[in-house]
């Protein structure tokens, strides 16, 4: 339960200005709002499995062409193809959700499928990405798929050793040119030891889905021909992913707060980018810009979410994250509890002469006496 006032229905008049506490839905209400785009439409669904999954094939056959012509549109249309990967990745999401399909069995299997061709073990991820939906923004249970995130204590009273490895994982080329390689190629085709049985096997059962899947293609392009194509087109859309999942928890008015005092409806509404795209890039991304309706409901499958955005005043309360806001959140890296925001290093540093200052103060005094 929030502890903000939650008076409605709400006019676009009575929205608070930003400096403002903004006031918050409490559960029985947002749930009598999301309720209607809660429900899985199925040829909504069939239909945006047809607009995704059929120019991702014909991207593939132009792919096959194109090495006839020139590398230059092979890499041409395979970022075009990683870019559409993304999308592919949305229906996969919606999918562990269980909100895609109706069915739970349609879900598994389109999972499945989607989740072979981006390289992610269905079940596995599932349960990863259930854990990252109940830990968002609590700064007691981070560690769970989400971003290494730091508060300016923790950081100043860490060693020197821990710092350099955060700053390296940090670091925008590690980030979001290494990273998507080394979690989608690399650390995916690995069981978590801490996920159940079912969990467990999905991964070697996607690895071999996999191998047959790279085995059918290597035969068709000819291997030194397809692998490097796929881990191209696989890294464009790691890069694009984890830019997006970045900018959805990753900005400088987000929320955390200690457990005790942790609240789900704001860690949506509050600790969830609303990234505000081009009509383009939001066909691309699958909707998911609107990631505060999302975290506030999962059941809300990509395809309802802009429209249960619009139905209420409370959502679009939601301050817009525009591209060129979200490139300043690369350099956001630790989070100031005092403040309540995320800062930069530069924060870190000024805080840390300020105590220098404050100590150096109090000794010239203790010493005067």
């Amino acid at each position: 339960m929030t502890n903000l006032p939650t008076s409605f229905p709400m006019t676009a008049e009575d929205a608070p200005r930003p400096a403002e506490p903004v006031a918050f839905p409490s559960v029985r209400e947002w749930k009598s709002i999301v309720a209607e785009f809660q429900k899985s439409s199925t040829s909504r669904a069939v239909w945006q499995l047809v607009n995704t999954l059929v120019p991702y094939a014909a991207l593939w056959v132009g792919i096959y062409f194109a090495f006839d012509v020139s590398m230059w549109l092979v890499a041409g249309l395979a970022v075009l193809a990683g870019s559409v990967l993304v999308r592919v990745f949305i229906i996969f999401h919606d999918c562990g959700h269980g909100s895609f399909f109706e069915s739970k069995r349609a879900n598994s299997i389109t999972g499945f499928i989607t989740g072979m061709l981006t390289f992610t073990p269905y079940y596995q991820w599932r349960w990863e990405h259930s854990l990252h939906h109940a830990t968002t923004g609590d700064l007691d249970r981070r560690g769970i798929g989400d971003v290494w995130t730091m508060t300016v204590q923790e950081y100043l009273e860490s060693s020197l050793w821990k710092r350099f490895a955060y700053k390296l994982a940090r670091n925008p080329v590690v980030l979001f040119v290494i990273a998507p390689f080394v979690l989608f190629v690399v650390l995916q085709r690995f069981p978590n030891r801490k996920a159940d049985v079912r969990e467990r096997r999905s991964v070697w059962h996607m690895n071999l889905a996999l191998l047959a899947m790279m085995a059918v293609m290597s035969w068709i392009f000819g291997p030194a021909r397809y692998l490097p194509v796929q881990i191209f087109v696989t890294c464009v859309s790691g890069v694009f992913g984890v830019w997006l999942f970045y900018i959805q928890h990753q900005f400088e008015d987000a929320y955390w707060e200690r457990h005790e005092e942790w609240d789900y409806t704001a860690a949506a509404l509050k600790g969830s980018s609303y990234y505000k795209l081009p009509r383009v890039l939001q066909w691309f991304s699958g909707n998911i810009g609107f990631h505060h309706i999302h975290h506030l409901s999962s059941r809300i499958p990509n395809y309802n979410l802009e429209r249960c955005h619009n139905s209420h005043p409370v959502f679009q309360m939601v301050k817009p994250i525009t591209i060129r806001v979200s490139l300043k959140s690369v350099a956001y890296r630790l989070w100031d509890e005092q403040h309540k925001k995320l800062v930069g290093y530069r924060r870190m540093r000024e805080i840390r002469r300020e105590r220098a200052a404050a100590e150096k103060a109090a000794k010239t005094d203790g010493e005067n006496r």
